[in-house]
């Protein structure tokens, strides 16, 4: 699997619930809608998708669903990290057989591993996957920092070929360029940023407003891969307010929250990620509202 299909808009999708568990309606609807408003590639079971609250049924049902859903219209990345690396290998073959076309894998939370930690965790996923893997380095979650050299020390694993970089170190996609000799993939994970990202060498982003403003972000990628900062600037100007109230409260409130106005989803969340307050669900709505989304 090359490395360059994976570009522009990648929804981290979340994860819609019900009094039965997930609501398995919602979540083709979501993957539809996303399909008719042109998100160039789906990220289902990512922490966004509350990947640490559910059973491994719904999680494997999940990437079911959205794989299937999905058809190979746009290619999926599947969430199928955990600091298990038993659980995390499970995932992976798990996705490899449903037919996603890559695996997506978290570091570090609790275990808080060293750097060869780090590199071992990879290296034992390499080993049991042909499934290209990105690594998703998000130390303000995970609590440890993929560095740049240790990035590089992956890249050499024959099935990493690249990264969601929620690190929002806009330097990294430059300084990880300089180390690493293959194609690899630079994603952004974190919307506020992922212009400037994309300015230093990033091909894309994995986004949490991408599930309730599609278009918008299709938009800003596409311009950014056409090289066309200034377009992708003045849509980022719009979308700022929206990324800042959807990440008010902790994540994924605000984005189910949102998806909700949208008819899409239920609002609810599992725990500990409670409601919004009612401050919060009116500033989204104010956003959303500006932005012509409902």
């Amino acid at each position: 699997m090359h490395s360059s299909m994976f570009k522009g808009s990648f929804v981290a999708l979340v994860t819609p619930f019900n009094n039965d568990g997930v609501d398995e309606k919602a979540l083709a609807k979501l993957v539809r809608f996303h399909l008719d408003n042109g998100t160039h590639g789906i990220v289902p079971m990512g922490t966004t998708g509350e990947s640490p609250t559910v059973s491994q049924r719904e999680h494997e049902r999940v990437i079911a669903i959205v794989t299937a859903e999905v058809g190979k219209q746009v290619p999926i990345i599947a969430g199928a990290g955990s600091n298990n690396p038993i659980e995390a290998i499970t995932y992976t073959k798990y996705a490899a057989s449903v037919g996603a076309d890559a695996a997506l894998h978290v570091m570090g939370y609790y275990n808080r591993p060293n750097q060869e930690g780090i590199y071992q965790h990879f290296k034992a996923l390499d080993a049991n996957t042909t499934l290209p893997i990105f690594a998703y380095n998000v130390a303000a979650r995970a609590v440890i920092d993929i560095l740049p050299a240790t990035m590089a020390r992956l890249a050499t694993l024959p099935s990493v070929i690249g990264v969601k970089d929620a690190s929002c170190d806009i330097s990294r996609p430059v300084k990880e360029r300089l180390l690493i000799d293959k194609d690899f993939c630079f994603l952004s994970g974190e919307d506020p940023t992922t212009v400037a990202y994309n300015a230093q060498g990033g091909q894309g982003c994995i986004s949490v407003t991408a599930n309730i403003a599609p278009k918008h972000c299709a938009q800003m990628q596409e311009a950014c891969l056409n090289q066309n900062f200034q377009e992708a600037l003045s849509i980022q100007l719009k979308l700022m307010p929206l990324h800042e109230a959807l990440f008010a409260e902790p994540s994924p409130a605000g984005a189910k929250y949102a998806c909700s106005l949208l008819g899409l989803c239920e609002p609810t969340c599992r725990l500990p990620i409670v409601e919004l307050s009612d401050t919060t669900k009116a500033t989204i709505k104010n956003e959303m509202k500006k932005l012509g989304l409902i």
